[in-house]
C-alpha cells in the first residue's frame, strides 16, 4: 500500500505503529545540467538520497561541488534536469517553492530593518492570514526557543550577528515547515560565535524535531551538528554516513583528504598473515594494516589520522606501524602541538600531539624522530 502524506508518521518513533515512515526528503536519480551555447556543465549527477524524518542532515563539500544546487532543487528554486524530488513521499518535481512544505535560511539574513524582531518573525504568518492571537502565541514561543524573548521589540540593527541569525531561524521555523533548509547560514559570523551557534542550532533542531538539511563547506561544522553527512565532489555523492563513519572510514581518497587532516601512504604488501598486511620500507620501518584480501604484491593506499600517531626518539615496538623521519615544522597551538615530519622516503606526515605534563617538547625542528601507530589505525582506502 502506498504511503500518503497524511499516513506518514512525523518522527523516527513511527516505526512502532507498523508503518514505515516515508523519508522526509528523497532524491531519486537527480541530475542538473546547465547549457551555455554549445557548452554543457553538469552541476549535480545522478544523486540518490533519503533524508529521514527529524534528522539533522548535512551536504558537505568544496565550492562548486553541487551541494547548494542540490538544496535549491529540494526547495524548488531549481528544477532537476532528470530525476525526482519527493517530500514525505509526495512527488514535488515541478511544484513551485511556495507550494512545498519547506523553508530556507540563507547566509544573508534578509531581515526587514524597519520592523521589530517580533514583526519579522510574524511576517509569514500574517501573509497566511493566521489569526492575530495565534500569531502572538507562536511568535512568543519561537522567540523563547531561540532565547530572544527579551528582544522582541528591538530592531535588527540593535542585534549582534548571532542574534540576527536566530531571528532568521525563528522566522523560518514559526511557519512549522516539515523541513528546514539552511545554506551556509553561519558563514558571516566570526569563529567563536559560529562555534557557539553550531551548538545552538543542534539544540533547536532537537527541540523542534524538524528535519534540518544543512549546506556547508566547513568539515568541523558538519561533524559537530550532523546525524548524517553526504560528502559531495564534482556533482557526485562520494560518501554518505554518520560523522564517525565519514571520519574514521573514508570511502575515497577525496573524502580522506577533505574531512580533517589525513596522512596518505602508499606501498606494496611484503607479506600478509591472519588478515594483517605489512608494507616494508626497510631499515626496520614498516606499516601494518588490517587488510583481509591484501596478498603479497598488492598495492595499498593507506590513510592514518594525525592524532593516532605517536612521536618519539626511541625505536617503537615491531608490533606497531613505525617509520622514521626528520622534524620539519613544530607548531604550538595551546592544547596540542602539530609536528610535520618528512620520512626517509620523502613523504610528509603530520602528527597532532596532545600537550600534557609528560608529552611536551617531544622534538624540535631538525630532530630525527620515530612515528608509530597501531595497525587498526592504518585504514586501507577502498579501490
Amino acid at each position: 500500500m502506498a504511503i500518503t502524506t497524511e499516513e506518514t508518521p512525523a518522527a523516527y518513533g513511527a516505526e512502532t505503529t507498523g508503518v514505515r515512515a516515508a523519508p522526509a526528503i528523497s532524491l531519486e536519480g537527480v541530475s542538473k545540467t546547465y547549457r551555455s551555447g554549445p557548452t554543457t556543465t553538469t552541476a549535480v549527477e545522478r544523486v540518490d538520497l533519503e533524508i529521514r524524518q527529524g534528522e539533522f542532515f548535512s551536504l558537505l563539500g568544496p565550492s562548486g561541488c553541487g551541494k547548494t544546487t542540490t538544496m535549491r532543487m529540494i526547495a524548488g528554486f531549481e528544477e532537476p534536469t532528470t530525476g525526482t524530488v519527493r517530500l514525505a513521499g509526495r512527488d514535488v518535481t515541478g511544484v513551485p517553492p511556495n507550494r512545498r512544505d519547506v523553508n530556507m535560511v540563507f547566509q544573508s539574513y534578509a531581515l526587514f530593518p524597519h520592523m521589530t524582531v517580533a514583526e519579522n518573525v510574524a511576517f509569514g504568518l500574517k501573509r497566511k492570514k493566521v489569526p492575530a492571537a495565534e500569531i502572538r502565541t507562536r511568535v512568543a514561543e519561537m522567540l523563547e526557543l531561540v532565547e530572544l524573548g527579551d528582544r522582541a521589540k528591538h530592531k535588527p540593527t540593535q542585534l549582534s550577528g548571532g542574534q540576527q541569525q536566530r531571528v532568521a531561524l525563528a522566522r523560518a521555523l514559526v511557519n512549522r515547515p516539515s523541513a528546514l533548509l539552511l545554506d551556509e547560514p553561519l558563514g558571516a559570523l566570526d569563529l567563536k560565535l559560529r562555534q557557539a551557534m553550531q551548538l545552538e542550532l543542534k539544540r533547536i533542531q532537537r527541540e523542534v524535531g524538524i528535519t534540518f538539511v544543512y549546506v556547508t563547506h566547513d568539515q568541523s561544522e558538519a561533524l559537530t551538528m550532523s546525524d548524517r553527512i553526504a560528502v559531495m565532489n564534482k556533482g557526485l555523492v562520494e560518501q554518505l554516513g554518520t560523522p564517525a563513519q565519514i571520519y574514521e572510514t573514508p570511502a575515497t581518497r577525496f573524502v580522506a583528504g577533505f574531512i580533517g587532516t589525513s596522512n596518505i601512504l602508499t606501498g606494496t604488501v611484503r607479506d600478509s598473515s591472519d588478515g594483517r598486511a605489512r608494507i616494508d620500507y626497510g631499515d626496520g620501518q614498516h606499516v601494518l594494516a588490517d587488510a583481509e584480501q591484501a596478498a603479497s604484491g598488492t598495492e595499498l593506499v593507506i590513510t592514518v589520522r594525525p592524532e593516532k600517531i605517536r612521536l618519539g626518539t626511541e625505536e617503537p615496538n615491531a608490533n606497531l606501524s613505525r617509520v622514521r623521519g626528520t622534524v620539519r615544522e613544530v607548531v604550538y597551538l595551546g592544547s596540542a602541538t602539530h609536528y610535520t615530519v618528512r620520512t626517509v622516503h620523502d613523504t610528509e606526515i603530520v602528527v597532532f600531539q596532545q600537550n600534557s605534563s609528560d608529552a611536551s617538547n617531544l622534538a624540535e625542528r631538525g630532530d630525527t624522530a620515530w612515528l608509530s601507530w597501531r595497525p587498526e589505525h592504518s585504514y586501507v582506502l577502498p579501490g
